[in-house]
């Protein structure tokens, strides 16, 4: 066969190929969630490490089954019918259970419904494995939240209209220890809405490992000024009021105590002075409980040694830990069963690292390299090897990684490329992991503490197959130079890419504190959307600016008290960097985001209107000043003291350079980025006499979903691309 001919039969079979290949579209996407891969979920670890529960289904019934992590077959042994359980002849549905410690009794939660991010009510029952009887936990305090058996599993402990109680499984009784909760006003047990969004903990109480105290914060929201959110449902529109402290605002007062359960006695504890209680953990072993405190600039971190003696509460400050600019509060804190020391992590020498911290205040570096910690996932304590997942290979890189205690022997456990995360069996025996790419789905295979796959439990291979006959184009990752230097990007480039045409761009943007948008990890909807652009005839790109995670301290914080300012530097310099490009239509710039993603895209088509024909803006904050303190706080301090980097990185005040199209989107009942933000930035689009196009989600929060929500929305984003850019 001669050249001619053979270059004939491949243009042919290449046409065929993408004749046949299949056509995406936003219904597919986001009607129908084709795209999302399947997940493996609610594995327990049992006290033994060698075996795990999960509900189970088949044919419609639903189980608590037990699994051996060595011989895993699926079916396992049947713990609890949960399709039998019932209430007064009534049928009970099971959301989630936990087992007591000794693992004979389950706390079953029911009716769970959402309040905000994080937080939730819920009814709760118990059921003793060994008599196989149920009963409610407390059917005159319904509903509750946050309940948990005791160390010795003799009580459980709940929360009701912002209150603690505690029920004696002995003798039935409920004894309420707390008297004074009250909505708006008096929090126990729990948080309110900014340390929930912010320190990500709703679970502000701990019990002492003799069962005999509880540790708990209280919350005086008197000074916090109230939000309102309407919701248009009725006839006439409901409000809701909660305390929601914006940027310089007075915060909720929060109190660290110890409630002593026989007598109900409430000791409070001195920790000086302090601004945010953000974590609370008691030693495994002894009733020693640890407690950190943050100043408001959150700068100053201390770590606090309470120890409960009889009648004594003795409390010791035995850590601190000082920055330039603000230090980030994380999960990553274990206490040893030795009682002397802990497990933290630090950004202290400039990359995110593993410490371990004597009482006595004696700190000892265990990672080490110019690289970030991502995650501490536990240690085992009788080999002294610690787990983690880090970046070490690459910002857009999650590795799964053990090193002993000494800071020697490391090894990684897993790929170093693509995203793995790992979620570990008591004792730190095996584990779950997780493995994706940017362009695959993920893999979800169970291993040993050494990473030897012992059985593969999710391959997606159905939807591995589903993306095949679409013939995606592939997500590359590349470099662009920022206004400083270069910076991690992907971009996506049209079907059949011809260098010698000239292809519009859609730079898709994050930019925030704490979210990369680069890395090599399979994101379903997003990921599918970008690529029905990309079929469209777009160039998709995103870029991390400087601000973002896992190059370091120094680059992640180099946006202090400027927040916007660098980032938009940046995304207006890969405009124009991108623009240069020979197959790129340099009139044909848009940019979309999301949250903080939406706050960069306002700056973006305003400070750099010259460069950006077109703006999506999704829930965006428009400035600083309306957002929350302990965010925002973090990153500017208050208005007060930096006016200047709140006006001068706010899009509100820039609105006269805008020339492109400019499209603003929000949740009427966004708790979080408040509507009032659009609202504000409505006023001085008005008043510069720009033209812009709006549309609002009534009732919808942050998120903007539910029913036919996203596939409403992401319609109408494709529509307005199609038209403007």
């Amino acid at each position: 066969m001669g050249y001619k001919t053979t270059f004939l039969v491949l243009i042919f079979f290449g046409f065929i190929l993408n004749t046949n290949a299949q056509e995406l579209s936003v219904e597919k996407i986001w009607k129908n969630y084709e795209f999302f891969g399947k997940s493996i979920s609610g594995f327990n670890s049992m006290n033994d490490g060698e075996h795990f529960t999960q509900i189970t289904e088949k044919d419609k019934i639903f189980f608590i089954t037990k699994h051996n992590f060595k011989d895993y077959k699926g079916d396992g042994e049947i713990i609890l019918n949960l399709s039998a359980l019932k209430i007064d002849n009534k049928a009970i549905q099971i959301d989630e259970y936990e087992f007591n410690n000794d693992e004979t009794k389950l706390l079953l939660k029911s009716e769970t419904t959402p309040i905000y991010r994080h937080s939730y009510t819920a009814v709760y029952y118990l059921y003793d494995l060994k008599t196989k009887q149920i009963q409610a936990l407390d059917n005159d305090h319904k509903p509750q939240t946050l309940a948990e058996y005791s160390p010795d599993g003799t009580k459980v402990s709940f929360i009701h209209k912002n209150n603690i109680y505690v029920k004696d499984l002995v003798n039935g009784k409920v004894k309420q220890l707390t008297k004074d909760g009250k909505s708006n006003k008096i929090i126990n047990g729990t948080t309110d809405w900014v340390y929930e969004e912010e320190f990500a903990i709703t679970k502000a109480y701990v019990w002492s490992p003799d069962s005999k105290y509880l540790a708990f914060l209280r919350f005086n929201e008197k000074n916090v000024k109230e939000f309102s959110l309407t919701y248009y449902k009725n006839l006439y529109p409901d409000i809701e009021k909660f305390k929601y402290p914006k940027a310089g605002e007075d915060n909720s007062k929060v109190s660290a105590n110890i409630i002593q359960i026989k007598k109900g006695k409430i000791t409070p504890i001195d920790l000086g002075e302090y601004e945010y209680i953000p974590r609370l953990k008691f030693a495994p072993n002894e009733n020693n409980l640890i407690i950190q405190t943050l100043n408001r600039h959150q700068n100053k971190l201390k770590y606090f040694s309470i120890r409960i003696n009889g009648k004594k509460v003795n409390s010791k400050l035995f850590f601190e830990e000082n920055s330039k600019t603000y230090i980030d509060v994380d999960d990553n804190l274990l206490i040893l069963k030795d009682g002397k020391s802990i497990i933290r992590t630090s950004e202290s020498n400039g990359y995110n690292h593993i410490y371990q911290l004597d009482f006595d205040g004696k700190t000892t570096q265990i990672t080490k390299g110019n690289w970030d910690v991502i995650q501490f996932l536990g240690i085992d304590e009788v080999s002294q090897m610690i787990y983690y997942t880090s970046a070490e290979k690459s910002p857009i890189y999650k590795g799964i990684y053990k090193i002993d205690l000494s800071g020697s022997n490391k090894k990684a456990i897993s790929e170093e490329t693509g995203t793995n995360d790992a979620e570990f069996s008591t004792g730190m025996k095996y584990f779950i992991k997780s493995h994706s790419t940017a362009n695959s789905p993920a893999v979800i295979t169970l291993c040993d503490n050494d990473g030897k796959e012992i059985q593969t439990l999710e391959d997606n291979h159905e939807l591995f197959n589903k993306l095949k006959t679409y013939h995606l184009s592939p997500k590359e990752f590349i470099k662009i130079q920022g206004a400083q230097m270069e910076l991690n990007a992907w971009i996506i480039k049209p079907q059949n890419f011809d260098p010698n045409k000239k292809y519009p761009v859609y730079f898709h943007i994050y930019g925030g504190p704490g979210n990369n948008v680069v890395e090599d990890a399979y994101n379903g909807g997003d990921f599918l959307y970008h690529q029905l652009l990309a079929q469209k005839g777009y160039i998709v790109i995103s870029v991390d600016p400087r601000g973002t995670m896992y190059r370091g301290s120094e680059f992640k914080k180099s946006t202090y008290l400027q927040l916007g300012k660098l980032e938009v530097e940046d995304m207006i310099a890969c405009a124009k960097e991108v623009a240069k490009w020979n197959y790129v239509d340099p009139s044909r710039i848009g940019i979309q985001g999301w949250s903080f993603g939406g706050y960069l895209t306002s700056l973006a088509i305003t400070k750099g209107a010259d460069f950006f024909k077109m703006g999506i803006a999704v829930a965006p904050v428009t400035n600083w000043k309306y957002y929350d303190n302990i965010y925002t706080e973090r990153f500017m301090q208050t208005p007060k003291e930096n006016s200047s980097g709140y006006e001068e990185n706010s899009p509100i005040n820039f609105v006269s350079q805008l020339k492109g199209n400019y499209f603003i989107i929000h949740g009427s009942a966004d708790d979080n980025v408040h509507y009032q933000n659009t609202m504000e930035m409505i006023n001085a689009l008005v008043k510069a006499n720009k033209q812009f196009d709006m549309f609002i989600y009534p009732n919808k929060n942050h998120g903007i979903y539910g029913g036919n929500t996203r596939n409403h929305l992401y319609t109408m984003l494709l529509d307005y691309t199609l038209k403007n850019l």
